[in-house]
């Protein structure tokens, strides 16, 4: 059975960025019938913060990527603790102790000499007493993973044929000074024990796969299939990594983008399939082919979400709308009505208070000189309200007959009068909506 696993880290709110992970894992899924896993990878006890996880919980929720469980790493740290055992008998885990100076000064070294900035591996060559007096002047060491240095290949979901030489990545640091087990080994060891069979995740995790390759290996698990999408940049080429906090799934909500407009935006950016508004999950399901997406840096452009947004709430019932339009004020007797005037005219569902203020309070009339006194003799002539919708036909068939005026000389200088706007909905339909008209006033 197909397993997918969402791991973030509790250290800030869902991104675009992470939700293109969590997305094209949630959809592999649930198009196989499998299991979707939500992982808080929280060994961080200091940047993990409890607010933060149940921040990703409610826009997970918001999304509609529902998981069917929760897995907590900091819950699983005898796990890996049992792992780092199994890997020092093995002779695959040692202890160093450089200083990151140390390190820099190394690496600039291999550098001038034209060698690859990798690890030495001094640390094999410590004598026990060595090590004790090292620990005893710098406190304990980290620990890392002895690769075994020889091509690792895999064939990559997205990428294609992969093939990396392990001698020219250092071997990696797996566990901290300070004891913190790091993502690399808390990773391994969870996807072998809950049994993960595909892993997508950014192109930056490639050398990181590698490793994790080996290591997955030397512990005895099934190594999973790989798919590693490419990294979004902003519309020009951009590096959106310093705008990603402002690019936050909840600054987006707040924003009055719609679940189904991410969604529908977001399963398709970067493949070779067009952008399409999907009604339901059930079509994004569908739909979904991880084959179909490219390796180049993919455009994310947030305002190609507001026309997705706005083509969704088009088609949305009043129902789905009811609470928000009665929260705004709107009489019972009116919100049908309302919608259905007001939805074909807004980009998000913020915009329904402009126009429910518009119809209450009347528009502050935009009236040209050479209109002036057509507008007000028109006026003279309507009726009091309340209006219907036969109220602008009859209306401006008689104002057309005691002016002369007609086409757009007879109906704009009345619409921008009554609305104060150039363009908007059909005004018969506005009529029976207006509770003032300041212009009569």
């Amino acid at each position: 059975m197909t397993t997918t696993r969402f791991a973030p880290s509790p250290t800030g709110y869902i991104h675009v960025g992470n939700l293109r992970t969590a997305l094209m894992n949630y959809l592999i899924a649930r198009k196989s019938g499998g299991t979707f896993i939500l992982r808080i990878d929280d060994t961080d006890p200091e940047r993990s913060k409890e607010d933060y996880v149940d921040g990703i919980k409610q826009d997970l929720e918001w999304l509609g990527l529902t998981w069917d469980k929760v897995e907590r790493q900091s819950l699983r740290l005898d796990r890996y603790a049992e792992a780092a055992d199994k890997l020092r008998d093995m002779g695959r885990f040692y202890e160093a102790f450089e200083t990151p100076t140390e390190l820099d000064l190394k690496r600039k070294k291999q550098l001038n000499m034209g060698k690859p900035p990798v690890y030495d591996r001094a640390a094999l060559a410590l004598s026990d007493a060595e090590k004790d007096a090292l620990r005893a002047e710098r406190g304990a060491g980290v620990w890392r993973f002895k690769l075994d240095q020889e091509r690792i290949n895999w064939a990559d979901g997205i990428l294609g044929d992969i093939s990396i030489d392990a001698a020219s990545v250092s071997d990696p640091v797996l566990i901290r000074g300070d004891g913190q087990v790091l993502y690399t080994l808390a990773s391994v060891v969870d996807d072998t024990e809950m049994g993960v069979t595909h892993v997508v995740r950014g192109s930056d995790h490639v050398t990181n796969t590698a490793t994790q390759i080996q290591i997955i290996r030397a512990l005895g698990g099934t190594v999973p299939e790989f798919a590693h999408h490419s990294l979004l940049t902003g519309p020009q080429g951009e590096s959106l990594s310093k705008r990603l906090g402002t690019l936050s799934l909840r600054d987006l909500r707040a924003a009055g983008v719609q679940p189904m407009a991410l969604l529908s935006l977001m399963a398709r950016l970067g493949s070779s399939d067009p952008v399409e508004l999907r009604a339901d999950m059930a079509e994004l399901i569908e739909g979904f082919d991880i084959s179909r997406f490219g390796s180049a840096p993919t455009k994310f452009d947030e305002q190609d979400l507001y026309p997705l947004t706005a083509h969704h709430l088009q088609s949305l019932p009043y129902s789905d709308v009811e609470a928000q339009v009665t929260a705004l004020g709107v009489p019972e007797h009116l919100g049908l009505h309302f919608w259905s005037v007001a939805r074909d005219n807004i980009t998000t569902l913020h915009d329904l208070e402009g126009w429910w203020t518009l119809f209450r309070d009347g528009a502050d009339p935009v009236i040209e000189d050479e209109d002036r006194e057509f507008v007000a003799q028109a006026l003279e002539m309507l009726p009091d309200g309340p209006y219907d919708g036969d109220t602008w036909g009859i209306w401006t068939a008689a104002v057309k007959e005691a002016t002369g005026r007609k086409g757009r000389g007879l109906f704009m200088p009345l619409r921008k009068a009554l609305t104060g706007q150039s363009h908007g909905p059909d005004m018969s339909q506005v009529m029976p909506l207006l509770q003032v008209i300041r212009a009569k006033g």
